[in-house]
């Protein structure tokens, strides 16, 4: 199972593509709040809701300097239909061999239904403008996250 970041550790590099296939990196956000969120899988219930959740709240987050990244282990084009279908404008990341989850934490056992499996542990990374973990959130709920975000984070 992949370790949890904490705050104050550095976060992990990446570039994925997006859902146009163009090649998005953390690097390119230095100096910019980020806020990286991972979720299981695109054109589900509560990974809509998440996302439409991250849409509606965009302009109030990048006015307070921060950048929205979703990343799920899906390839482009079924992040392409996800945006299109539900009209996002969150960048959605794709992560299909899941090394960036696995990097923060973000893959690994999970309950699910009173079950352990493994999957994609729907999780909340803030990084600060120098690429150090500022919050680490895992085994976060669909529902009602965005808004502790912004309640979190004064905005």
């Amino acid at each position: 199972m992949s370790e949890r970041l904490q705050p104050g550790d550095t976060a992990p590099t990446f570039t994925l593509p997006d859902a146009d296939g163009t090649e998005v990196s953390l690097a390119d956000r230095r100096g910019r709040k980020v806020i990286v969120y991972f979720y299981p899988a695109a054109l589900t219930p509560g990974c809509t809701k998440q996302a439409c959740d991250f849409t509606d709240n965009l302009e109030l987050l990048a006015g307070a300097g921060y950048d929205v990244l979703g990343i799920s282990p899906d390839k482009p084009e079924k992040l392409a239909k996800f945006r299109d279908k539900e009209q996002l404008r969150v960048t959605l990341l794709a992560d299909p061999d899941k090394k960036v989850l696995e990097q923060y934490g973000a893959f690994g056992e999970k309950k699910l239904y009173g079950k352990t499996v493994t999957g994609v542990i729907r999780s909340t990374v803030v990084v600060d403008e120098e690429g150090k973990v500022e919050r680490a959130l895992y085994n976060v709920k669909a529902t009602g996250h965005v808004a502790k975000i912004i309640k979190d984070l004064g905005l």
